[in-house]
């Protein structure tokens, strides 16, 4: 009897362990299993386990200390990619006088403008008004407005005559004075004995950068330079083919990262490595659109530029601002220049507005000149600025 009941005890003891075993929960730390009834490899109903997903890495930006590394490849017509023609560049000659006649169409109304106040019968202190407002109006900038108006005034006294030639050729020659012909416009595209110009471009989202990148490769190759374009704009979709389609169409290389989202300142130095190794003579930079009141996005920029002098100084930065801006571009140039040495001004859009007085008040602020004008969507449509002829174009 008493074995009986021992048995019995074991039994239910068992029957009880093994309900335990069943009905237990899900160890922490693991995913919650998974049944599939259709699979039968797993028995039908059977309890799997999935393994946890990997946890994202998040993007570190390659420590500046550190040499940058970067998987980058070069556009031109051996890497496999869709090319397009290549094209002759219009010579630089004849695209100054396009410009300047599409200049002279733009921005005539500020000359026209101040020509008919200064040749009215008489000038008094209403039409003085009316000029030192016409070129406010025209983005000038304060200083030199009253530096114009005070030396027009003293010359027409002096001279005694509201004759408007002569009047004009005084105009003239002040503004002459103003935008400062003396200024070094001459580009740092010329090769050095042991290595390529290095040059970089710089500028708020939505100026053109990329374009003016472009157009420039083909001034520089209408004047048979050795180019390489670099693509270190890694944040906006599409800039990398964008301007390697600009680079294709002239023959020119460009370097760009085949990775999305890439470390800017490993596609600067790569692309500068690869301009020293085929001995090119000059290289371009282009960067990011940066807003100038993003204190992460600027610092970036000037670490772009410290990653690519540990190869090469750079000669050239060029900061483009859209002339339709007006004396906003004063204040992004301002902070670009505390972050990088700014070395010239691209000015874009200037034949859709007629402050062409933004000229004057960017060269006056920063000390630094204006070096290419764009004046249209054309790809030929960029050329060295000329203050002579500028101010020819602002008075006919």
């Amino acid at each position: 009897m008493i074995l009986i009941y021992a048995v019995i005890a074991i039994a239910v003891i068992g029957t009880v362990a093994i309900l335990l075993v069943k009905g237990r929960k899900t160890p922490p730390g693991t995913y919650p299993t998974t049944r599939d009834a259709n699979d039968p490899g797993r028995g039908g109903g059977t309890d799997t386990l999935e393994a946890p997903p990997a946890p994202a890495e998040p993007r570190v930006a390659v420590p500046e200390e550190e040499l940058p590394e970067t998987d980058v490849e070069v556009a031109d017509d051996a890497a496999g990619i869709e090319t397009v023609p290549v094209e002759t560049p219009a010579p630089v000659e004849g695209r100054l006088a396009r410009l300047r006649a599409r200049l002279i169409k733009s921005n005539n109304a500020l000359g026209k403008g101040l020509l008919a106040l200064l040749s009215r019968d008489k000038i008094d202190e209403d039409v003085w008004d009316e000029i030192e407002e016409t070129l406010l109006m025209a983005d000038l900038g304060t200083e030199p407005t009253m530096e114009l108006v005070d030396a027009l005034r003293a010359r027409v006294k002096v001279a005694g005559s509201q004759d408007p030639e002569h009047v004009k050729a005084m105009l003239r020659e002040e503004l002459i004075k103003l935008v400062n012909p003396e200024m070094d416009r001459s580009l740092a595209v010329e090769r050095h004995a042991d290595r390529p110009s290095i040059v970089m471009v710089v500028g708020v989202n939505g100026v053109g950068k990329t374009t003016t990148v472009g157009k420039l490769a083909r001034v520089l190759v209408a004047e048979d330079k050795d180019v390489l374009l670099g693509a270190a704009d890694t944040f906006r979709a599409a800039a990398a083919e964008q301007l390697a389609t600009w680079g294709q169409r002239v023959g020119v290389p460009t370097v760009k990262s085949d990775v999305d989202g890439a470390d800017p300142a490993s596609v600067a130095f790569e692309a500068v490595k690869a301009g020293i190794d085929q001995e090119v003579d000059v290289v371009m930079i282009d960067t990011a659109g940066r807003l100038q009141n993003k204190v992460g996005l600027m610092d970036e920029l000037g670490k772009v530029k410290r990653v690519i002098e540990k190869q090469a100084m750079v000669d050239e930065v060029l900061l483009v601002l859209d002339a339709t801006t007006g004396q906003n571009g004063l204040n992004q140039a301002k902070v670009f220049s505390e972050v990088v040495n700014i070395t010239g001004i691209v000015l874009t859009k200037l034949d859709g507005t007629a402050k062409g007085g933004i000229v004057v008040a960017i060269q006056r602020s920063l000390g630094v000149p204006v070096k290419l004008i764009g004046l249209g969507e054309g790809a030929d449509d960029l050329a060295p600025f000329e203050a002579e002829a500028f101010v020819d174009a602002l008075l006919n």
